[in-house]
């Protein structure tokens, strides 16, 4: 029996010989609507051409012991995928059976600590690391795939070709992660070099990919262009890399933290590549991946560029709370504490001047679209914990998670889970139909690991291990889903309590989040937290004392206290003025080596009043023909 698609083919073989033969489309003329009709198999058609189709065949079992191999074989015509298939039955079961185990056994084996790979912590540990293992490419090093599922995939049809089939840069980086968790460097390697070899020109990687790289996606998550830069930190730090090679991945590094710089903090795809604007979980990998890249600059002797990316980081770090943290809001006062950090702020305005504002939200009917953005709250908060950026026990964290547990908290049988954000359309419907471009979010068992990392991170080992148990807990035969059903039970539809939903199974960021969680329990800290955040944020709570001025991001006003940093995109002449233009000054700005060009004002030395200024652009050699001001204030 044979199937060809595109140049390849695929062979079917038996070691008994066929009786009958037959192919078929489905739902048509398929072997299953022949055994339904007829109870026995009567087609034999030779060809099917043109659409889904099945193969069927019948094997003759008469005078044999009942036993018979079936063996697949690929090849690029007729020939050589028939010949790879019977050389594999000559080959005999056994011998492929006997070497597949091996191999297995070997790889399983070499995994660290012994306690992991022989599931003395953690019962599914090693079912996890076999399913971070199967989904990786054998084509394509490395690239592994989301998820072999596509969800909801009984209501989908031939169209849908990609389901989870594709590489995210996002889970392709925790799945990274989970490998080293698991001291198996040479895994990790793989991975980064399949994302050394995949990122675009400018210095993004796509959204999703094939396994080729071509993308898939259009969108852009920024989250997936830090990522990247933390996992060569990650694999570095954990030894997993030689010197030289972060020297030879410096230029990949040095191209995304240019995108970084450039386009953040803003990005236009959050981290569930829905929403746009300055994401919680989006900036906490930005600032992260900044230090990461300013350590390799400096090993590449670049100083200028490491100083630079380290002063981003910093000057974002001291606006979160000014981007991202509301005050006094209905959410609040309903939950009993003084603010919490949202989701997303898509306006550029300061937190405190969202009340009152909405925006539309994805997967949502057009009745159902808007939202406030003040009351828009997400697990992704936990990301300045798990990043390294706020204190486990910060004031602000303990009012966020109150608020979480509030809105996104589900209890199930197997125990807690909790949604992404509040009102997530991404789900079953209400009454548990699939997911048709809207819906109703579900939970989702990673983020019961992502809450049980912030346990840890705040010494609460006992209830991070009972997590982990509920993680566990969640799993359908080993495997743990995307999301699992968080309300009454539809017996009809399949769908109960805590149980899998209609959605991906298995979802391998899910098992790389439980590997990683093994690890943290047993070392009682956060595998892939950052040293470096701690070490400037929460230890030294390093703070900036400057105000930047961007065309996407202009600031109004300035304290006295601060001196202006001006960044745009090409070389110019800023000409300033505090007089009312009766005199002038210029300042040239500098190439900071990322793309961007920055001119330093001494506003710290120039009392009250408005700063003009405008610009000469250098290369293009001519004014910019507008006036810009900004009021130096007393605070």
């Amino acid at each position: 029996l044979f199937a060809e698609r595109n140049g390849l083919v695929l062979a079917l073989a038996s070691s008994q010989k066929w009786l009958k033969c037959s192919v078929g489309f489905v739902g048509v003329s398929d072997g299953y609507k022949d055994l339904e009709a007829h109870k026995t198999m009567t087609w034999e058609y030779q060809h099917a051409e043109n659409g889904n189709v099945a193969m069927t065949g019948e094997i003759d079992l008469a005078g044999v012991d009942n036993s018979f191999v079936l063996a697949v074989g690929f090849g690029h015509d007729a020939a050589e995928a028939g010949h790879h298939a019977w050389a594999s039955i000559m080959d005999g079961f056994h011998y492929a059976k006997k070497r597949y185990i091996k191999e297995w056994l070997n790889w399983q084996n070499s995994l660290a600590p012994q306690e992991v790979s022989q599931n003395k912590f953690g019962k599914l540990a090693r079912i996890s690391a076999a399913v971070l293992r199967i989904h990786e490419s054998k084509s394509f090093v490395g690239g592994t795939i989301a998820s072999m599922s596509i969800p909801w995939g009984s209501s989908k049809g031939d169209d849908d070709i990609g389901g989870y089939h594709l590489v995210w840069p996002r889970d392709l980086v925790q799945i990274a992660g989970g490998f080293l968790s698991m001291n198996s460097k040479t895994d990790a390697f793989r991975a980064i070099n399949y994302l050394m070899v995949t990122q675009e020109p400018d210095g993004h990687w796509s959204q999703n990919m094939w396994l080729s790289g071509k993308p898939n996606g259009l969108g852009i998550q920024i989250d997936q262009i830090a990522l990247p830069i933390l996992l060569v930190n990650l694999c570095s730090t954990n030894g997993a890399l030689d010197p030289h090679m972060i020297h030879s991945y410096w230029n990949v590094v040095k191209k995304a933290v240019s995108y970084i710089i450039k386009y953040g903090p803003a990005t236009s795809q959050d981290r569930w590549e829905e929403e746009s604007g300055i994401s919680i979980f989006t900036l906490a990998t930005e600032i992260s991946a900044l230090l990461a890249a300013a350590n390799f600059a400096e090993k590449n002797n670049e100083p200028g560029i490491a100083a630079y990316c380290r002063e981003t980081a910093d000057y974002w770090n001291d606006n979160i709370e000014y981007w991202t943290y509301v005050t006094d809001t209905a959410l609040a006062k309903e939950v009993g504490v003084e603010g919490y950090y949202i989701r997303i702020n898509p306006t550029g305005l300061a937190a405190k001047d969202l009340i009152g504002k909405s925006m539309r939200i994805k997967n949502h009917s057009e009745d159902k679209v808007l939202v406030a953005i003040s009351e828009l709250v997400s697990v992704d908060a936990l990301a300045l914990v798990r990043f390294g950026l706020r204190a486990a026990d910060d004031p602000k964290i303990l009012n966020t998670i109150k608020v979480i547990d509030a809105k996104l908290k589900t209890d199930t049988p197997n125990g807690p889970c909790w949604h992404r954000y509040n009102n997530d359309g991404y789900g079953e419907h209400e009454d548990g139909s699939p997911y048709t471009g809207t819906g109703i979010g579900r939970a989702w068992p990673l983020l019961t690991g992502e809450r049980a990392h912030y346990e840890i991170a705040v010494g609460n080992f006992e209830k991070a291990e009972s997590l982990l148990k509920t993680m566990e807990a969640f799993a359908n035969h080993g495997l743990l889903p995307e999301q699992v059903w968080d309300t009454d039970d539809i017996p009809e539809r399949g769908l109960y309590l805590g149980k899998h939903s209609g959605s991906a199974l298995p979802l391998v960021w899910a098992h790389a989040e439980y590997i990683k969680l093994c690890w943290s329990l047993r070392h009682k800290k956060v595998f892939d937290m950052p040293l470096y955040t701690q070490e400037r944020y929460i230890k030294n709570k390093t703070k900036v004392d400057w105000e930047v001025w961007r065309f996407d991001y202009p600031c109004n006003s300035i304290s006295k206290n601060k001196f202006l940093r001006i960044e745009i995109l090409s070389p110019a002449i800023v000409r300033w003025s505090v007089d009312g233009w009766k005199t002038t000054n210029e300042t040239a700005t500098l190439d900071t080596g990322l793309g961007i060009h920055a001119a330093d004002l001494p506003t710290k030395a120039i009392n009250e009043g408005d700063l003009l200024f405008t610009f000469y652009w250098q290369d293009a050699q001519h004014w910019e023909n507008n006036n810009f001001k900004i009021t130096i204030a007393n605070e």
